[in-house]
């Protein structure tokens, strides 16, 4: 299994960014997928899933109305789109796979190694 983040950044407070997760090494129709972050000095942090078929999403309740998961099943690959941007988002975003397809468990098993979001003026 092989997840691979991009699309980190510095951005303006109130700016967008739009982070990408490339799996490999998978049947990636069969797992729900998602992203969790970490800030400086603090835990690991959910913020994000969507579920195989993208019928299903969740989100933080910090993020909810800002940002928008998706996946392309064809390409294996899964999205963040961040909008109005804080500098409280400013974390090392990870991309994870969930231990099913659905949503009922929010546990994780395998986790890329991250990308940089920086929010500051």
């Amino acid at each position: 299994v092989q997840l691979v983040e991009s699309g980190g950044a510095l951005v303006q407070p109130g700016g967008s960014l739009r982070l990408s997760c490339s799996a490999s090494g998978f049947i990636f129709v069969n797992y729900a997928m998602g992203w969790v972050r970490q800030a400086p000095g603090k835990e690991l942090e959910w913020v994000s899933s969507i579920s195989w078929g993208a019928v299903s999403t969740k989100y933080l309740g910090s993020v909810k109305g800002r940002f928008t998961i998706s996946r392309d099943n064809d390409k294996n690959m899964v999205y963040l789109q961040m909008t109005s941007m804080k500098p409280e988002d400013t974390a090392v975003y990870y991309c994870v796979r969930h231990r099913g397809a659905t949503l009922t468990d929010r546990q994780f098993d395998y986790r890329g190694q991250g990308t940089q979001v920086i929010v500051s003026s």
